[in-house]
């Protein structure tokens, strides 16, 4: 007997740029494509029309303010989410978990929906962070997420622990996947003569420790090398940081890279970037949870250079092993840019970076959660 449709809401503090938000995006539409409703409460931002036009509801309320303001809308979430009758709610960041928890708490028990959370960074240890261990259910997404649960917050039980990998939507990231005629002309027109030397794409919002200054040392030292290669440094500006991408230009200009590296900031183009590039790069300087950037490239068969820490370490291991260096090793890093230009491998394809095994495994735990809780409202909730 099929499981009748679930009632899902998100909630997020918006919905711009970055993997928690594109991965949203993604997992409402996989669920309309199941048949559940999908719902997204968030601050909003430019992915909503692609949100609701894929089906799913958008609802805008001020989940992202990081103030004790915050607290005094919890009555009015605890109404909305009485209105909606969810099944479950998924939270996605700690703000908003604080203010879905407490709205929670409020309600009456019979009408209280399942509440899962996901833990999408190696947040500061402290209570204000604890609170993404408030799930009925916990999913990390990563091996290093996981044990950075276990490891600093000793209240979460394991058992509700659950390790799902992000993963790419491989109908917009695949080996098949090439730019259009038209694609290519204006990216020329606006790049001209980029893409006769290789390109090393370097993809991540623009902070310090994401290793932005390294990619530009690493284009002076090819250079010096006499190896031709364009750069791309692509991503937004993190709020308040103006100041960094200046300092990144001066580099560039002081180093005569002008015509080397460029800078494009925010892209909705990603899957073509990673087809004209020759390899990708990640050089954060310390560990990220997952690394999206990481698995859509591979994905698209382009080979990635990162440092051996954290989630992006976890996937190379798993599909290009011979991608990873030790961090900070510049000369490593180096040798391993020129080797792959001179000859690029092809990464591995691991089913478990995938998008339809994650919203799969996803919706499991929700399956699951529900028959535990009993917890389930008039119109979702399973046989």
């Amino acid at each position: 007997m099929a499981k009748p449709p679930l009632r899902v809401v998100q909630v997020l503090p918006e919905l711009n740029a970055g993997g928690v938000e594109r991965g949203t995006v993604e997992f409402a539409q996989f669920l309309v494509a199941q048949g559940h409703q999908s719902t997204v409460i968030s601050a909003g931002g430019r992915l909503v029309p692609e949100l609701t036009a894929q089906g799913s509801e958008h609802i805008a309320f001020p989940v992202h303010r990081k103030s004790l303001a915050s607290l005094f809308k919890v009555r009015s979430l605890r109404r909305l989410l009485m209105q909606l009758a969810p099944d479950i709610v998924h939270v996605r960041s700690r703000v908003p978990a604080w203010m879905v928890w407490l709205a929670l708490r409020g309600m009456p028990h019979a009408q209280r929906p399942a509440l899962v959370s996901t833990f999408h960074g190696l947040y500061s240890i402290n209570a204000y962070s604890a609170i993404m261990g408030c799930g009925d259910a916990v999913i990390a997404i990563s091996e290093c997420v996981r044990e950075y649960i276990l490891n600093n917050y000793p209240k979460v039980d394991p058992a509700k622990i659950s390790l799902v990998h992000r993963g790419v939507d491989t109908d917009q990231f695949n080996t098949q996947c090439r730019p259009s005629t038209d694609w290519l002309a204006q990216f020329d027109r606006e790049f001209p003569g980029l893409r006769q030397r290789p390109v090393l794409l370097m993809p991540g919002r623009l902070s310090r420790w994401k290793g932005q200054l390294e990619f530009i040392d690493l284009m002076a030292q090819l250079r010096a090398q006499n190896i031709a290669a364009t750069g791309l440094i692509v991503g937004d500006i993190t709020p308040g940081k103006d100041d960094y991408l200046g300092e990144l230009k001066a580099k560039v200009a002081a180093l005569g890279l002008d015509e080397q590296v460029k800078f494009l900031g925010h892209r909705s183009d990603m899957a073509q970037l990673y087809a004209i590039s020759t390899l990708v790069c990640n050089l954060s300087q310390r560990p990220e949870p997952f690394g999206r950037t990481v698995i859509e490239a591979m994905a698209m068969g382009t080979p990635v250079v990162a440092y051996n820490v954290g989630g992006p370490a976890e996937s190379l291991a798993l599909a290009l092993p011979q991608g990873l260096v030790a961090t900070g090793d510049g000369q490593a890093l180096l040798a391993k840019v020129a080797e792959f230009i001179a000859s690029p491998p092809v990464p591995k394809q691991v089913p478990e970076f995938t998008l339809q095994t994650q919203a799969q495994k996803t919706l499991a735990i929700y399956q699951r959660l529900l028959v535990q809780t009993g917890n389930l409202n008039s119109t979702g909730g399973t046989e």
